[in-house]
């Protein structure tokens, strides 16, 4: 019998992992909420066709596709098999699969926004919390099964819902204890100003799918992949020179209007950044103008963001998103503005682990633990437990009669800060022996007092 595992690039989490991500989720959830923004869930998968082609060249090769049932039918087994050829070549084929899990929170939204644009009140705010699937090659901070936090607004042109978005990741992050983190931002806008320069607009994808690859492959890597996509040596300077773009916020921004001079989609994303950091100026610092930022998503239309960990740590984007203002256009419903953001649970996770940000109580479920003394005994303790559980006080009793010491033994594994002691001579007495184990300092207490014992 071979060794259980687990598929590649996914996770088991055990109790610890799992209460110190809820602790990131939680925090995450509770701004969303403090934002105004209401929760939505959709299926683990989606039609084949809502998802391919809307995430670029590079994301349509990670999408994970679903075998339809039934292929084992002896009568279309040659069919069948011919069909599953043409998958091979990267063909897709209803008859072998028509469904795939989804790869981010954002087209599922979308395609929700279009089913029920009619019954629902704009702007729409929503956040979601759900796993996503990726068939990428598995690494640290990179996963083949992970969770996405997201926040949209959809059903606004206001540049308002870019500031509460910049906000809202601020907030997360400085409540989280990552407060070296920088929110990168750049405008498609500026992105396809570029391209115009460079040959047309035609060009952009091919010069966002390469410039997105910047800090992997490297500026010359970068240079001579532009080359291979037909880009000459005069606009890969130009573009060269756009990626050397450095210094403050203003400064990059004075560059770049000597750089793309009067192009007209450069002059509408400047003005829009400006707006987006001049409106967060108190947060300045932690707010950068990058050019270099390019989200290769078909999808974006206005300004990206980025959210870069603590540079004491290596680890990629944490964070991510921007505005999108025809998203629900790919599903027959155009004209529905939006703009949205995601967290990245598993990376933010990593970052916290690497710089000991949890708190130091997090692993504390059970406050509370009744050590078994006898069948009486341990009655007695079974009706002050459920009286303390109706108080909010997580308590336990020990599951059999055995040594104190093995008893100890189980409430240290598990992290409980207090253990309750009712022998014999406590049932005569009316009272029972309480333990604070962190100091070894033991009190009896009545039964009566027992009740209002500060257990914290």
């Amino acid at each position: 019998m071979s060794k259980p595992s687990l598929p590649q690039g996914t996770r088991d989490f055990g109790p610890d992992v799992v209460r110190k991500r809820n602790y990131i989720l939680n925090t995450i959830k509770k701004v969303f909420e403090l934002y105004g923004f209401q929760p939505l869930e959709t299926p683990a998968m989606e039609n084949l066709d809502s998802l391919m082609g809307k995430y670029g060249e590079e994301g349509d090769k990670l999408i994970f596709k679903i075998l339809n049932n039934g292929l084992d039918n002896k009568e279309k087994e040659k069919q069948l098999r011919e069909d599953f050829e043409k998958v091979l070549e990267g063909k897709n084929n209803k008859g072998i699969t028509e469904r795939a899990l989804k790869y981010d929170l954002t087209i599922p939204f979308a395609r929700f926004v279009a089913m029920n644009h009619n019954q629902l009140t704009f702007p729409f705010k929503r956040y979601q919390i759900q796993p996503v699937w990726r068939a990428d090659r598995p690494q640290r901070g990179r996963y083949r099964e992970f969770y996405q936090c997201d926040a949209d607004v959809v059903g606004s042109n206001a540049l308002l819902n870019e500031v509460e978005l910049a906000n809202i990741y601020q907030e997360v992050f400085s409540q989280l204890g990552l407060k070296d983190c920088t929110i990168k931002i750049n405008h498609r806008k500026i992105l396809a100003a570029l391209a115009e320069i460079c040959g047309g607009l035609e060009k952009m994808m091919d010069i966002t799918i390469v410039i997105d690859k910047l800090d992997k492959i490297g500026l010359e890597k970068v240079k001579e992949e532009l080359v291979g996509r037909g880009l000459d040596a005069e606009q890969v300077t130009i573009i060269e020179k756009y990626l050397g773009i450095s210094g403050s916020n203003d400064e990059r921004i004075a560059q770049l209007k000597t750089l793309l001079g009067e192009n007209a989609n450069a002059k509408k994303g400047i003005e829009e950044l400006e707006y987006l950091y001049l409106k967060f100026a108190t947060n300045d610092s932690t707010l950068a103008v990058d050019f270099t930022l390019a989200r290769g998503l078909n999808y974006y239309t206005g300004i990206i963001f980025e959210v870069a960990a603590p540079p004491s740590v290596k680890m990629g984007s944490i964070g991510g998103g921007g505005r999108y203002d025809d998203l629900t256009g790919l599903f027959g419903v155009p004209d529905i503005p939006g703009v949205g953001i995601s967290f990245g649970v598993d990376r933010i996770y990593d970052v916290m682990e690497e710089l000991n940000l949890f708190p130091a109580d997090i692993h504390i479920s059970t406050q509370v633990l009744f050590f078994n003394l006898g069948e009486t005994e341990s009655q007695k303790a079974f009706e002050l437990m459920q009286q303390l559980r109706k108080k909010g006080i997580s308590s336990e009793l020990y599951h059999e009669n055995v040594k104190f010491d093995k008893q100890f033994k189980y409430a240290e594994k598990k992290n409980i800060p207090y253990v309750v002691i009712i022998g014999e001579k406590e049932l005569e007495e009316g009272s029972c022996g309480v333990k604070k184990l962190s100091t070894g300092l033991q009190e009896n207490i009545s039964f009566n007092e027992f009740l209002n014992y500060p257990f914290a």
